[in-house]
């Protein structure tokens, strides 16, 4: 008999408790309360919620009872995740996952990697020095410009059509909570706008390969077998929607980190080597992706609680990114913590994200950028958090960037 859920177990699912920023007290209680625990939404499905560090790590650690096929997110649409089960690699388990991660992996080359690390940097420098000849600007717009520029030329997109696929991206995932018709039919003809784009580049990179993740999909081979135009295509699109989120919104809340602690901000510019730890502070203090989902292939024991065969758990990544028994106060804000590096930003196991590498040196390499040429940042308005219970970002950040006397490039 299934149980009822207790009044002070909140649905952690529901958009407006993140947005509110109600979620953060709601599973700091919960971690030491119940750190497995069911939740009962308001359609009446339930899935566990998983909190504690530990107990988030042993659940990715084990692909064979947690599996990632049932989809990676609460909400997905059941339909498109069945029918890219064992060609997306996001929802793909092992071995097959490691088979078509291999062939991602096989594009960067030392050669792609100095190519994006120089589109890094003369990107970040743009975005910045327009953003400083403004009175004010939405910071979210600034922070959208580098990740997308770096994912086009990391697939392939040639510099000219690097626009048209940065309005045809934010279009498709760039809305937060639950847009209305008119939003989902300009989300899905943006998806077909990239779809359509992406078999056009495909067809190109048969002909004339190069050194692309394109390239490395289209000449690729799975058991001797050469990837399906599908399987190309959804790679390519989880890869745009998972490296777009995570570093865009690693960038936002980082900015608005430093703003609510003008004291780390401080310290941040005048000591240079402390970069490093404070990238891995961001992303932990941020968690972008908040939760990431597994269904149980067989009846086990979790943290104490019986969990079925077909039971949908959710880990979340940002309550085990502010678990106390790993990161010591964990709600403050400190670039120079050292058990940073632990931080489950990137998720953990065969699963961990195979763009972290990447994402940690473009954050690496913006923050350098904003660090010697940025004065400061002023709020000049009201911010805006996302409705949603996957991205924990902020929608709209409004800021004004005051120069240093003397920048200088990194």
């Amino acid at each position: 008999m299934e149980e009822a859920q207790r009044p002070s177990v909140p649905d952690l699912s529901d958009p407006l408790l993140h947005q509110r920023g109600e979620a953060g007290p709601a599973l700091a209680r919960l971690r030491r309360e119940e750190p497995v625990c069911r939740i009962r939404r308001a359609d009446g499905s339930t899935f566990w919620a998983v909190l504690t560090y530990d107990l988030i790590t042993r659940v990715l650690s084990d692909a064979a009872t947690f599996s990632s096929t049932g989809g990676m997110r609460l909400d997905a649409d059941p339909v498109a995740t069945r029918a890219a089960t064992g060609k997306m690699m996001v929802i793909t388990d092992p071995p097959r996952h490691g088979m078509i991660r291999r062939v991602v992996s096989a594009a960067f080359t030392p050669r792609m990697v100095q190519r994006l690390q120089e589109t890094m940097r003369t990107i970040s420098v743009e975005v910045i020095e327009n953003a400083l000849e403004r009175e004010s600007c939405d910071f979210t717009e600034v922070a959208a410009r580098l990740p997308l520029s770096v994912i086009c030329d990391m697939l392939g997109v040639p510099r000219a059509d690097w626009d048209y696929m940065l309005s045809r991206t934010m279009t498709a995932f760039g809305v937060g909570g639950d847009p209305g018709p008119e939003q989902r039919q300009r989300m899905a003809t943006a998806h077909t706008d990239i779809f359509v784009y992406y078999d056009e580049l495909m067809r190109l990179r048969r002909r004339e390969p190069q050194e692309d993740i394109i390239s490395a999909l289209v000449h690729g081979r799975i058991d001797g077998r050469p990837l399906t135009e599908e399987e190309i295509i959804l790679n390519c699109n989880g890869l745009i929607s998972g490296g777009n989120e995570t570093t865009r919104h690693a960038t936002i809340g980082g900015l608005l980190a430093f703003i609510e602690n003008p004291g780390q901000w401080h310290r941040f510019r005048t000591e240079p080597e402390v970069l490093p730890t404070a990238v891995q502070e961001i992303l932990r203090y941020t968690t972008p992706a908040m939760h990431v989902l597994r269904t149980a292939t067989r009846d086990t024991e979790l943290g104490g609680r019986r969990i079925e065969a077909g039971d949908m758990i959710a880990v979340w990544l940002a309550s085990g990114n502010r678990d106390e028994s790993v990161f010591p106060d964990p709600d403050r804000f400190d670039i120079g913590r050292q058990e940073v590096s632990r931080n489950l930003t990137f998720a953990y196991g065969s699963h961990f994200c195979i763009g972290a590498a990447l994402a940690t040196t473009e954050l690496n390499i913006f923050f350098d950028v904003l660090r010697q040429r940025v004065a400061r940042a002023e709020p000049t308005g009201e911010v805006r958090r996302m409705r949603s219970n996957l991205i924990g970002g902020i929608e709209h950040l409004p800021v004004r960037l005051i120069p240093r006397d003397r920048p200088t490039d990194g």
